[in-house]
């Protein structure tokens, strides 16, 4: 366990992360607590020693406590021999951070790094809430579901039991985003250009090779249209191998980049998105109103990306396309579609928004504060 301050007191432990898929809700969660008073020391952040959150929370002011534990790898693997010590002595590790910070909650946004506290947590008879935005929960929140005071979920389909439909968690820069007036600035901070229709494609942190592979080959056979601009994140592992980038001079503007922080100015730039289905994506395109092309992972468990992105297609509140049909001529036809037609384009932008109005609410943090309240501090 890595050192950490110890908050008198601590109003709330937050756990989870692996990825920055939870961890960025993790903090907007922090983030909301400080802005409904909550000191920011009396939030408490514990994750895994080998995650994306001990970078993420290195660039906040948050005390954190990261824990030597790892997922259990659904394949044969020599990682799996550790997975079991690992887990004891991170829930034991747990347990003594819980006794000397004395939360009032706990809540667990999901990962393998959330169980040991979430674990301690109930055998401690802490209150804990169970913040789930996937229409299909993943494991450790099925499992620690039964246990806590309150299920927070983005929709009303969630097989959580105690589940309160509080939508999911958002940065503020996020729910606060407006694309319109924020437009001329994000595309001056992202060095595009004012007179073009922008493609942004945004894969999560990782990337995805078969649409960054889809992708440019819609960009070689668009390429002497001069009206175009795609900005590409095609993720720091695929890097390496991506398509050069093209000036704009001659035709379309390319640009290739790995990894993008900066995602409100993102949002705010485009005019149209191409993503994968993550939760917290889907959650993000409708809590700004981005106009989206959505492509679910196959791979993801249980199928679960198909089951977010039809939560948006469902209210016309984006394009769902499998990635078995997602090819170069059809990404072209759905850009030159609503290239020509900007009122199919703005449909889409305002179904999404009011998609988005259950996570621009303010319900998960008053979820979080009536537990509080309702069960008060552990001994």
């Amino acid at each position: 366990m890595t050192e950490h301050v110890v908050a008198d007191g601590a109003f709330a432990v937050i756990t989870g992360g692996g990825t920055s898929g939870h961890v960025l809700p993790a903090l907007a969660i922090a983030d909301a607590l400080v802005a409904a008073g909550h000191p920011r020391r009396s939030i408490h952040y514990v994750g895994g020693k080998h995650g994306a959150e001990v970078a993420l929370l290195a660039a906040t002011d948050y005390p954190a406590t990261f824990l030597d534990v790892v997922g259990l790898q659904r394949h044969l693997s020599r990682r799996n021999l550790a997975f079991a010590p690992k887990l004891l002595r991170s829930i034991r590790a747990a347990r003594r951070l819980l006794r000397e910070l004395r939360p009032a909650v706990v809540v667990n946004v999901g990962g393998y790094a959330s169980f040991p506290t979430t674990y301690a947590a109930r055998r401690a008879k802490v209150p804990y809430v169970v913040v789930s935005w996937d229409h299909r929960p993943g494991l450790v929140s099925r499992l620690m579901a039964r246990g806590a005071a309150a299920c927070a979920v983005a929709d009303a389909g969630s097989a959580l039991p105690h589940a309160q439909v509080t939508g999911a968690p958002m940065r503020a820069e996020i729910v606060g985003l407006d694309r319109a007036a924020a437009r001329p600035l994000a595309r001056e901070q992202l060095d595009l250009p004012a007179d073009r229709f922008v493609v942004a494609v945004v894969c999560g942190s990782l990337g995805a090779g078969a649409v960054n592979t889809v992708v440019t080959t819609a960009v070689d056979q668009l390429g002497s249209r001069r009206d175009l601009a795609v900005y590409h994140i095609v993720g720091e592992r695929f890097l390496n191998q991506a398509a050069p980038g093209r000036d704009g001079k001659s035709g379309i503007l390319y640009r290739v980049i790995g990894y993008e922080s900066k995602m409100a100015q993102l949002y705010a730039a485009a005019d149209l998105l191409i993503t994968r289905a993550g939760a917290g994506t889907v959650a993000e395109i409708a809590t700004v109103g981005a106009p989206a092309i959505v492509v679910p992972w196959p791979g993801a468990a249980e199928n679960h990306q198909l089951a977010n992105a039809k939560l948006l297609a469902d209210q016309g509140a984006a394009v769902l396309i499998e990635q078995g049909a997602f090819t170069a001529e059809r990404l072209i036809a759905e850009i030159d579609r609503l290239v020509a037609h900007p009122v199919a384009l703005a449909d889409l932008a305002a179904n999404a928004r009011a998609a988005g109005a259950l996570h621009r609410s303010g319900k998960l943090v008053a979820l979080i504060e009536q537990v509080a309240r309702s069960e008060g501090r552990a001994e």
